[in-house]
């Protein structure tokens, strides 16, 4: 089983940060530990080979019979007692001790009477040269550590910058602003492509992808429009057409298919024109509660209005009347009464009690002419609600009640 490693938060500068630190430390650790033992190593023998030789010397002249020198006794006792022992028991050996306050190298060696020559060899300057490399080691390492962090925290953040604007316009094209672009001077045609970094790659496919994607939406808006525009002048001789039909139910049907033709061509010419983002609001002032009873009024449909709490909005009354209208024709053609209408201060909510939205409607919006399950869409009214909304600079939010029904919530801003 492949192990998983724990989730690190954070942005992608502090990790780095925190990764240039933890190698620039294991590194000077690594570094000072090796410059430390081989100094060290030297400086110790060197210390050792002196008092040997010493030693030596001193168990000449013992042997001989003439007077030891200074720093050379038998059983001194400051002698460090491993080292006493080591010499009694008939080996020579070295170790690092104190001589009148200060460091000594000490070497020893046996005698006869299973006493110990010793001799001391002053270690005050190889224990400062030691400790002074030691310091310099800390302050280097830290000086390097703190320069490689800063430089290495440079070089980061201009990578993190440029990953933050390709984000920022990603989300403003998710947003519908399509003419965004992070126009990345590394992504110029003159540039060589080995100098394009891998951000300056991810730059230049997001730029790609969103012309790509604004040509296409233009297309497609351009398609609607020009579709609409040339069903109009047809329709309008068709409408006319059959209204000198002479009474009858085919009569009644052939125009019934007219209004409907009619109707979803001028929907079409709406969504063009909200697709296009050209859309200008006219604001007034509207208290929502007769607003929403006129609304009701003109659906002439069994739609129960509920006024909790009414309020004034600065609003384009035309397109709120607009989205209320659809909302409630929806709920009625889709649902199933009763219908209610509530408002709630600046919150006016659209309530059925039908079998709810679907599934992918509550979760991404409406979408134009799709269907569920092999059932109906829910044509091109949400989709015109929403742009409308959003134009008024209100949010509309789609969900379905616990105990069943579809609800469309509308938060408009209040005065």
């Amino acid at each position: 089983m492949r192990p998983v490693l724990p989730p690190w938060p954070g942005t992608l500068a502090a990790k780095a940060a925190a990764f240039i630190t933890v190698m620039c430390c294991a590194l000077a650790a690594l570094l000072g530990v090796l410059v430390h033992v081989q100094v060290t190593n030297q400086t110790v023998g060197q210390a050792r080979d002196q008092a040997l030789q010493r030693l030596a010397q001193a168990t000449q002249r013992y042997e001989a019979g003439d007077t030891l020198r200074r720093g050379a006794g038998v059983d001194p006792p400051e002698l460090p007692g491993r080292l006493r022992e080591l010499a009694v028991a008939g080996d020579r050996g070295t170790m690092v001790g104190d001589r009148a306050g200060r460091p000594a190298m000490w070497a020893a060696g046996p005698v006869d009477g299973g006493r110990a020559l010793a001799v001391a060899v002053d270690y005050s300057q190889q224990a400062r040269t030691i400790e002074g490399l030691d310091r310099a080691i800390v302050w280097s390492s830290g000086l390097a550590i703190g320069a490689t962090l800063l430089v290495g925290a440079f070089a980061v953040t201009r990578v993190t910058r440029r990953l933050h604007t390709t984000a920022l316009v990603a989300r403003r094209i998710s947003a519908g602003d399509l003419d965004a672009r992070v126009n990345d001077p590394r992504t110029s045609p003159r540039r060589q492509p080995a100098a394009q970094d891998e951000v300056a790659a991810v730059a230049a496919a997001l730029d790609s992808m969103a012309a790509s994607l604004q040509g296409k939406l233009l297309a497609e808006q351009r398609f609607t429009a020009d579709v609409a525009h040339e069903l109009r002048t047809p329709l309008t001789g068709l409408h006319a057409a059959a209204e000198l039909l002479p009474p009858g139910r085919p009569t009644e049907l052939v125009r019934d298919r007219v209004a409907a033709l009619r109707t979803l061509t001028e929907d079409l010419l709406e969504i063009s024109r909200l697709d296009t983002g050209r859309e200008r609001v006219e604001l007034d002032t509207e208290q929502l509660g007769p607003l929403a009873e006129r609304v009701v009024r003109a659906a002439g449909n069994d739609t129960e209005v509920r006024v909790v709490r009414d309020v004034s909005v600065e609003t384009d009354r035309r397109r709120l009347e607009r989205v209320l209208g659809n909302l409630v024709a929806n709920a009625h053609k889709h649902g199933r009464g009763p219908v209610v209408l509530t408002v709630d201060g600046p919150v006016v909510t659209v309530r059925d009690h039908g079998d709810g939205f679907p599934e992918y409607l509550v979760a991404h919006g409406p979408q134009r002419f799709r269907t569920e399950g092999g059932t109906r869409g829910h044509g091109l009214g949400l989709t015109i609600a929403r742009g409308q909304a959003e134009v008024l600079g209100a949010r509309l939010e789609f969900a379905n009640a616990p105990e069943g029904g579809a609800v469309a919530t509308l938060r408009l801003a209040a005065e």
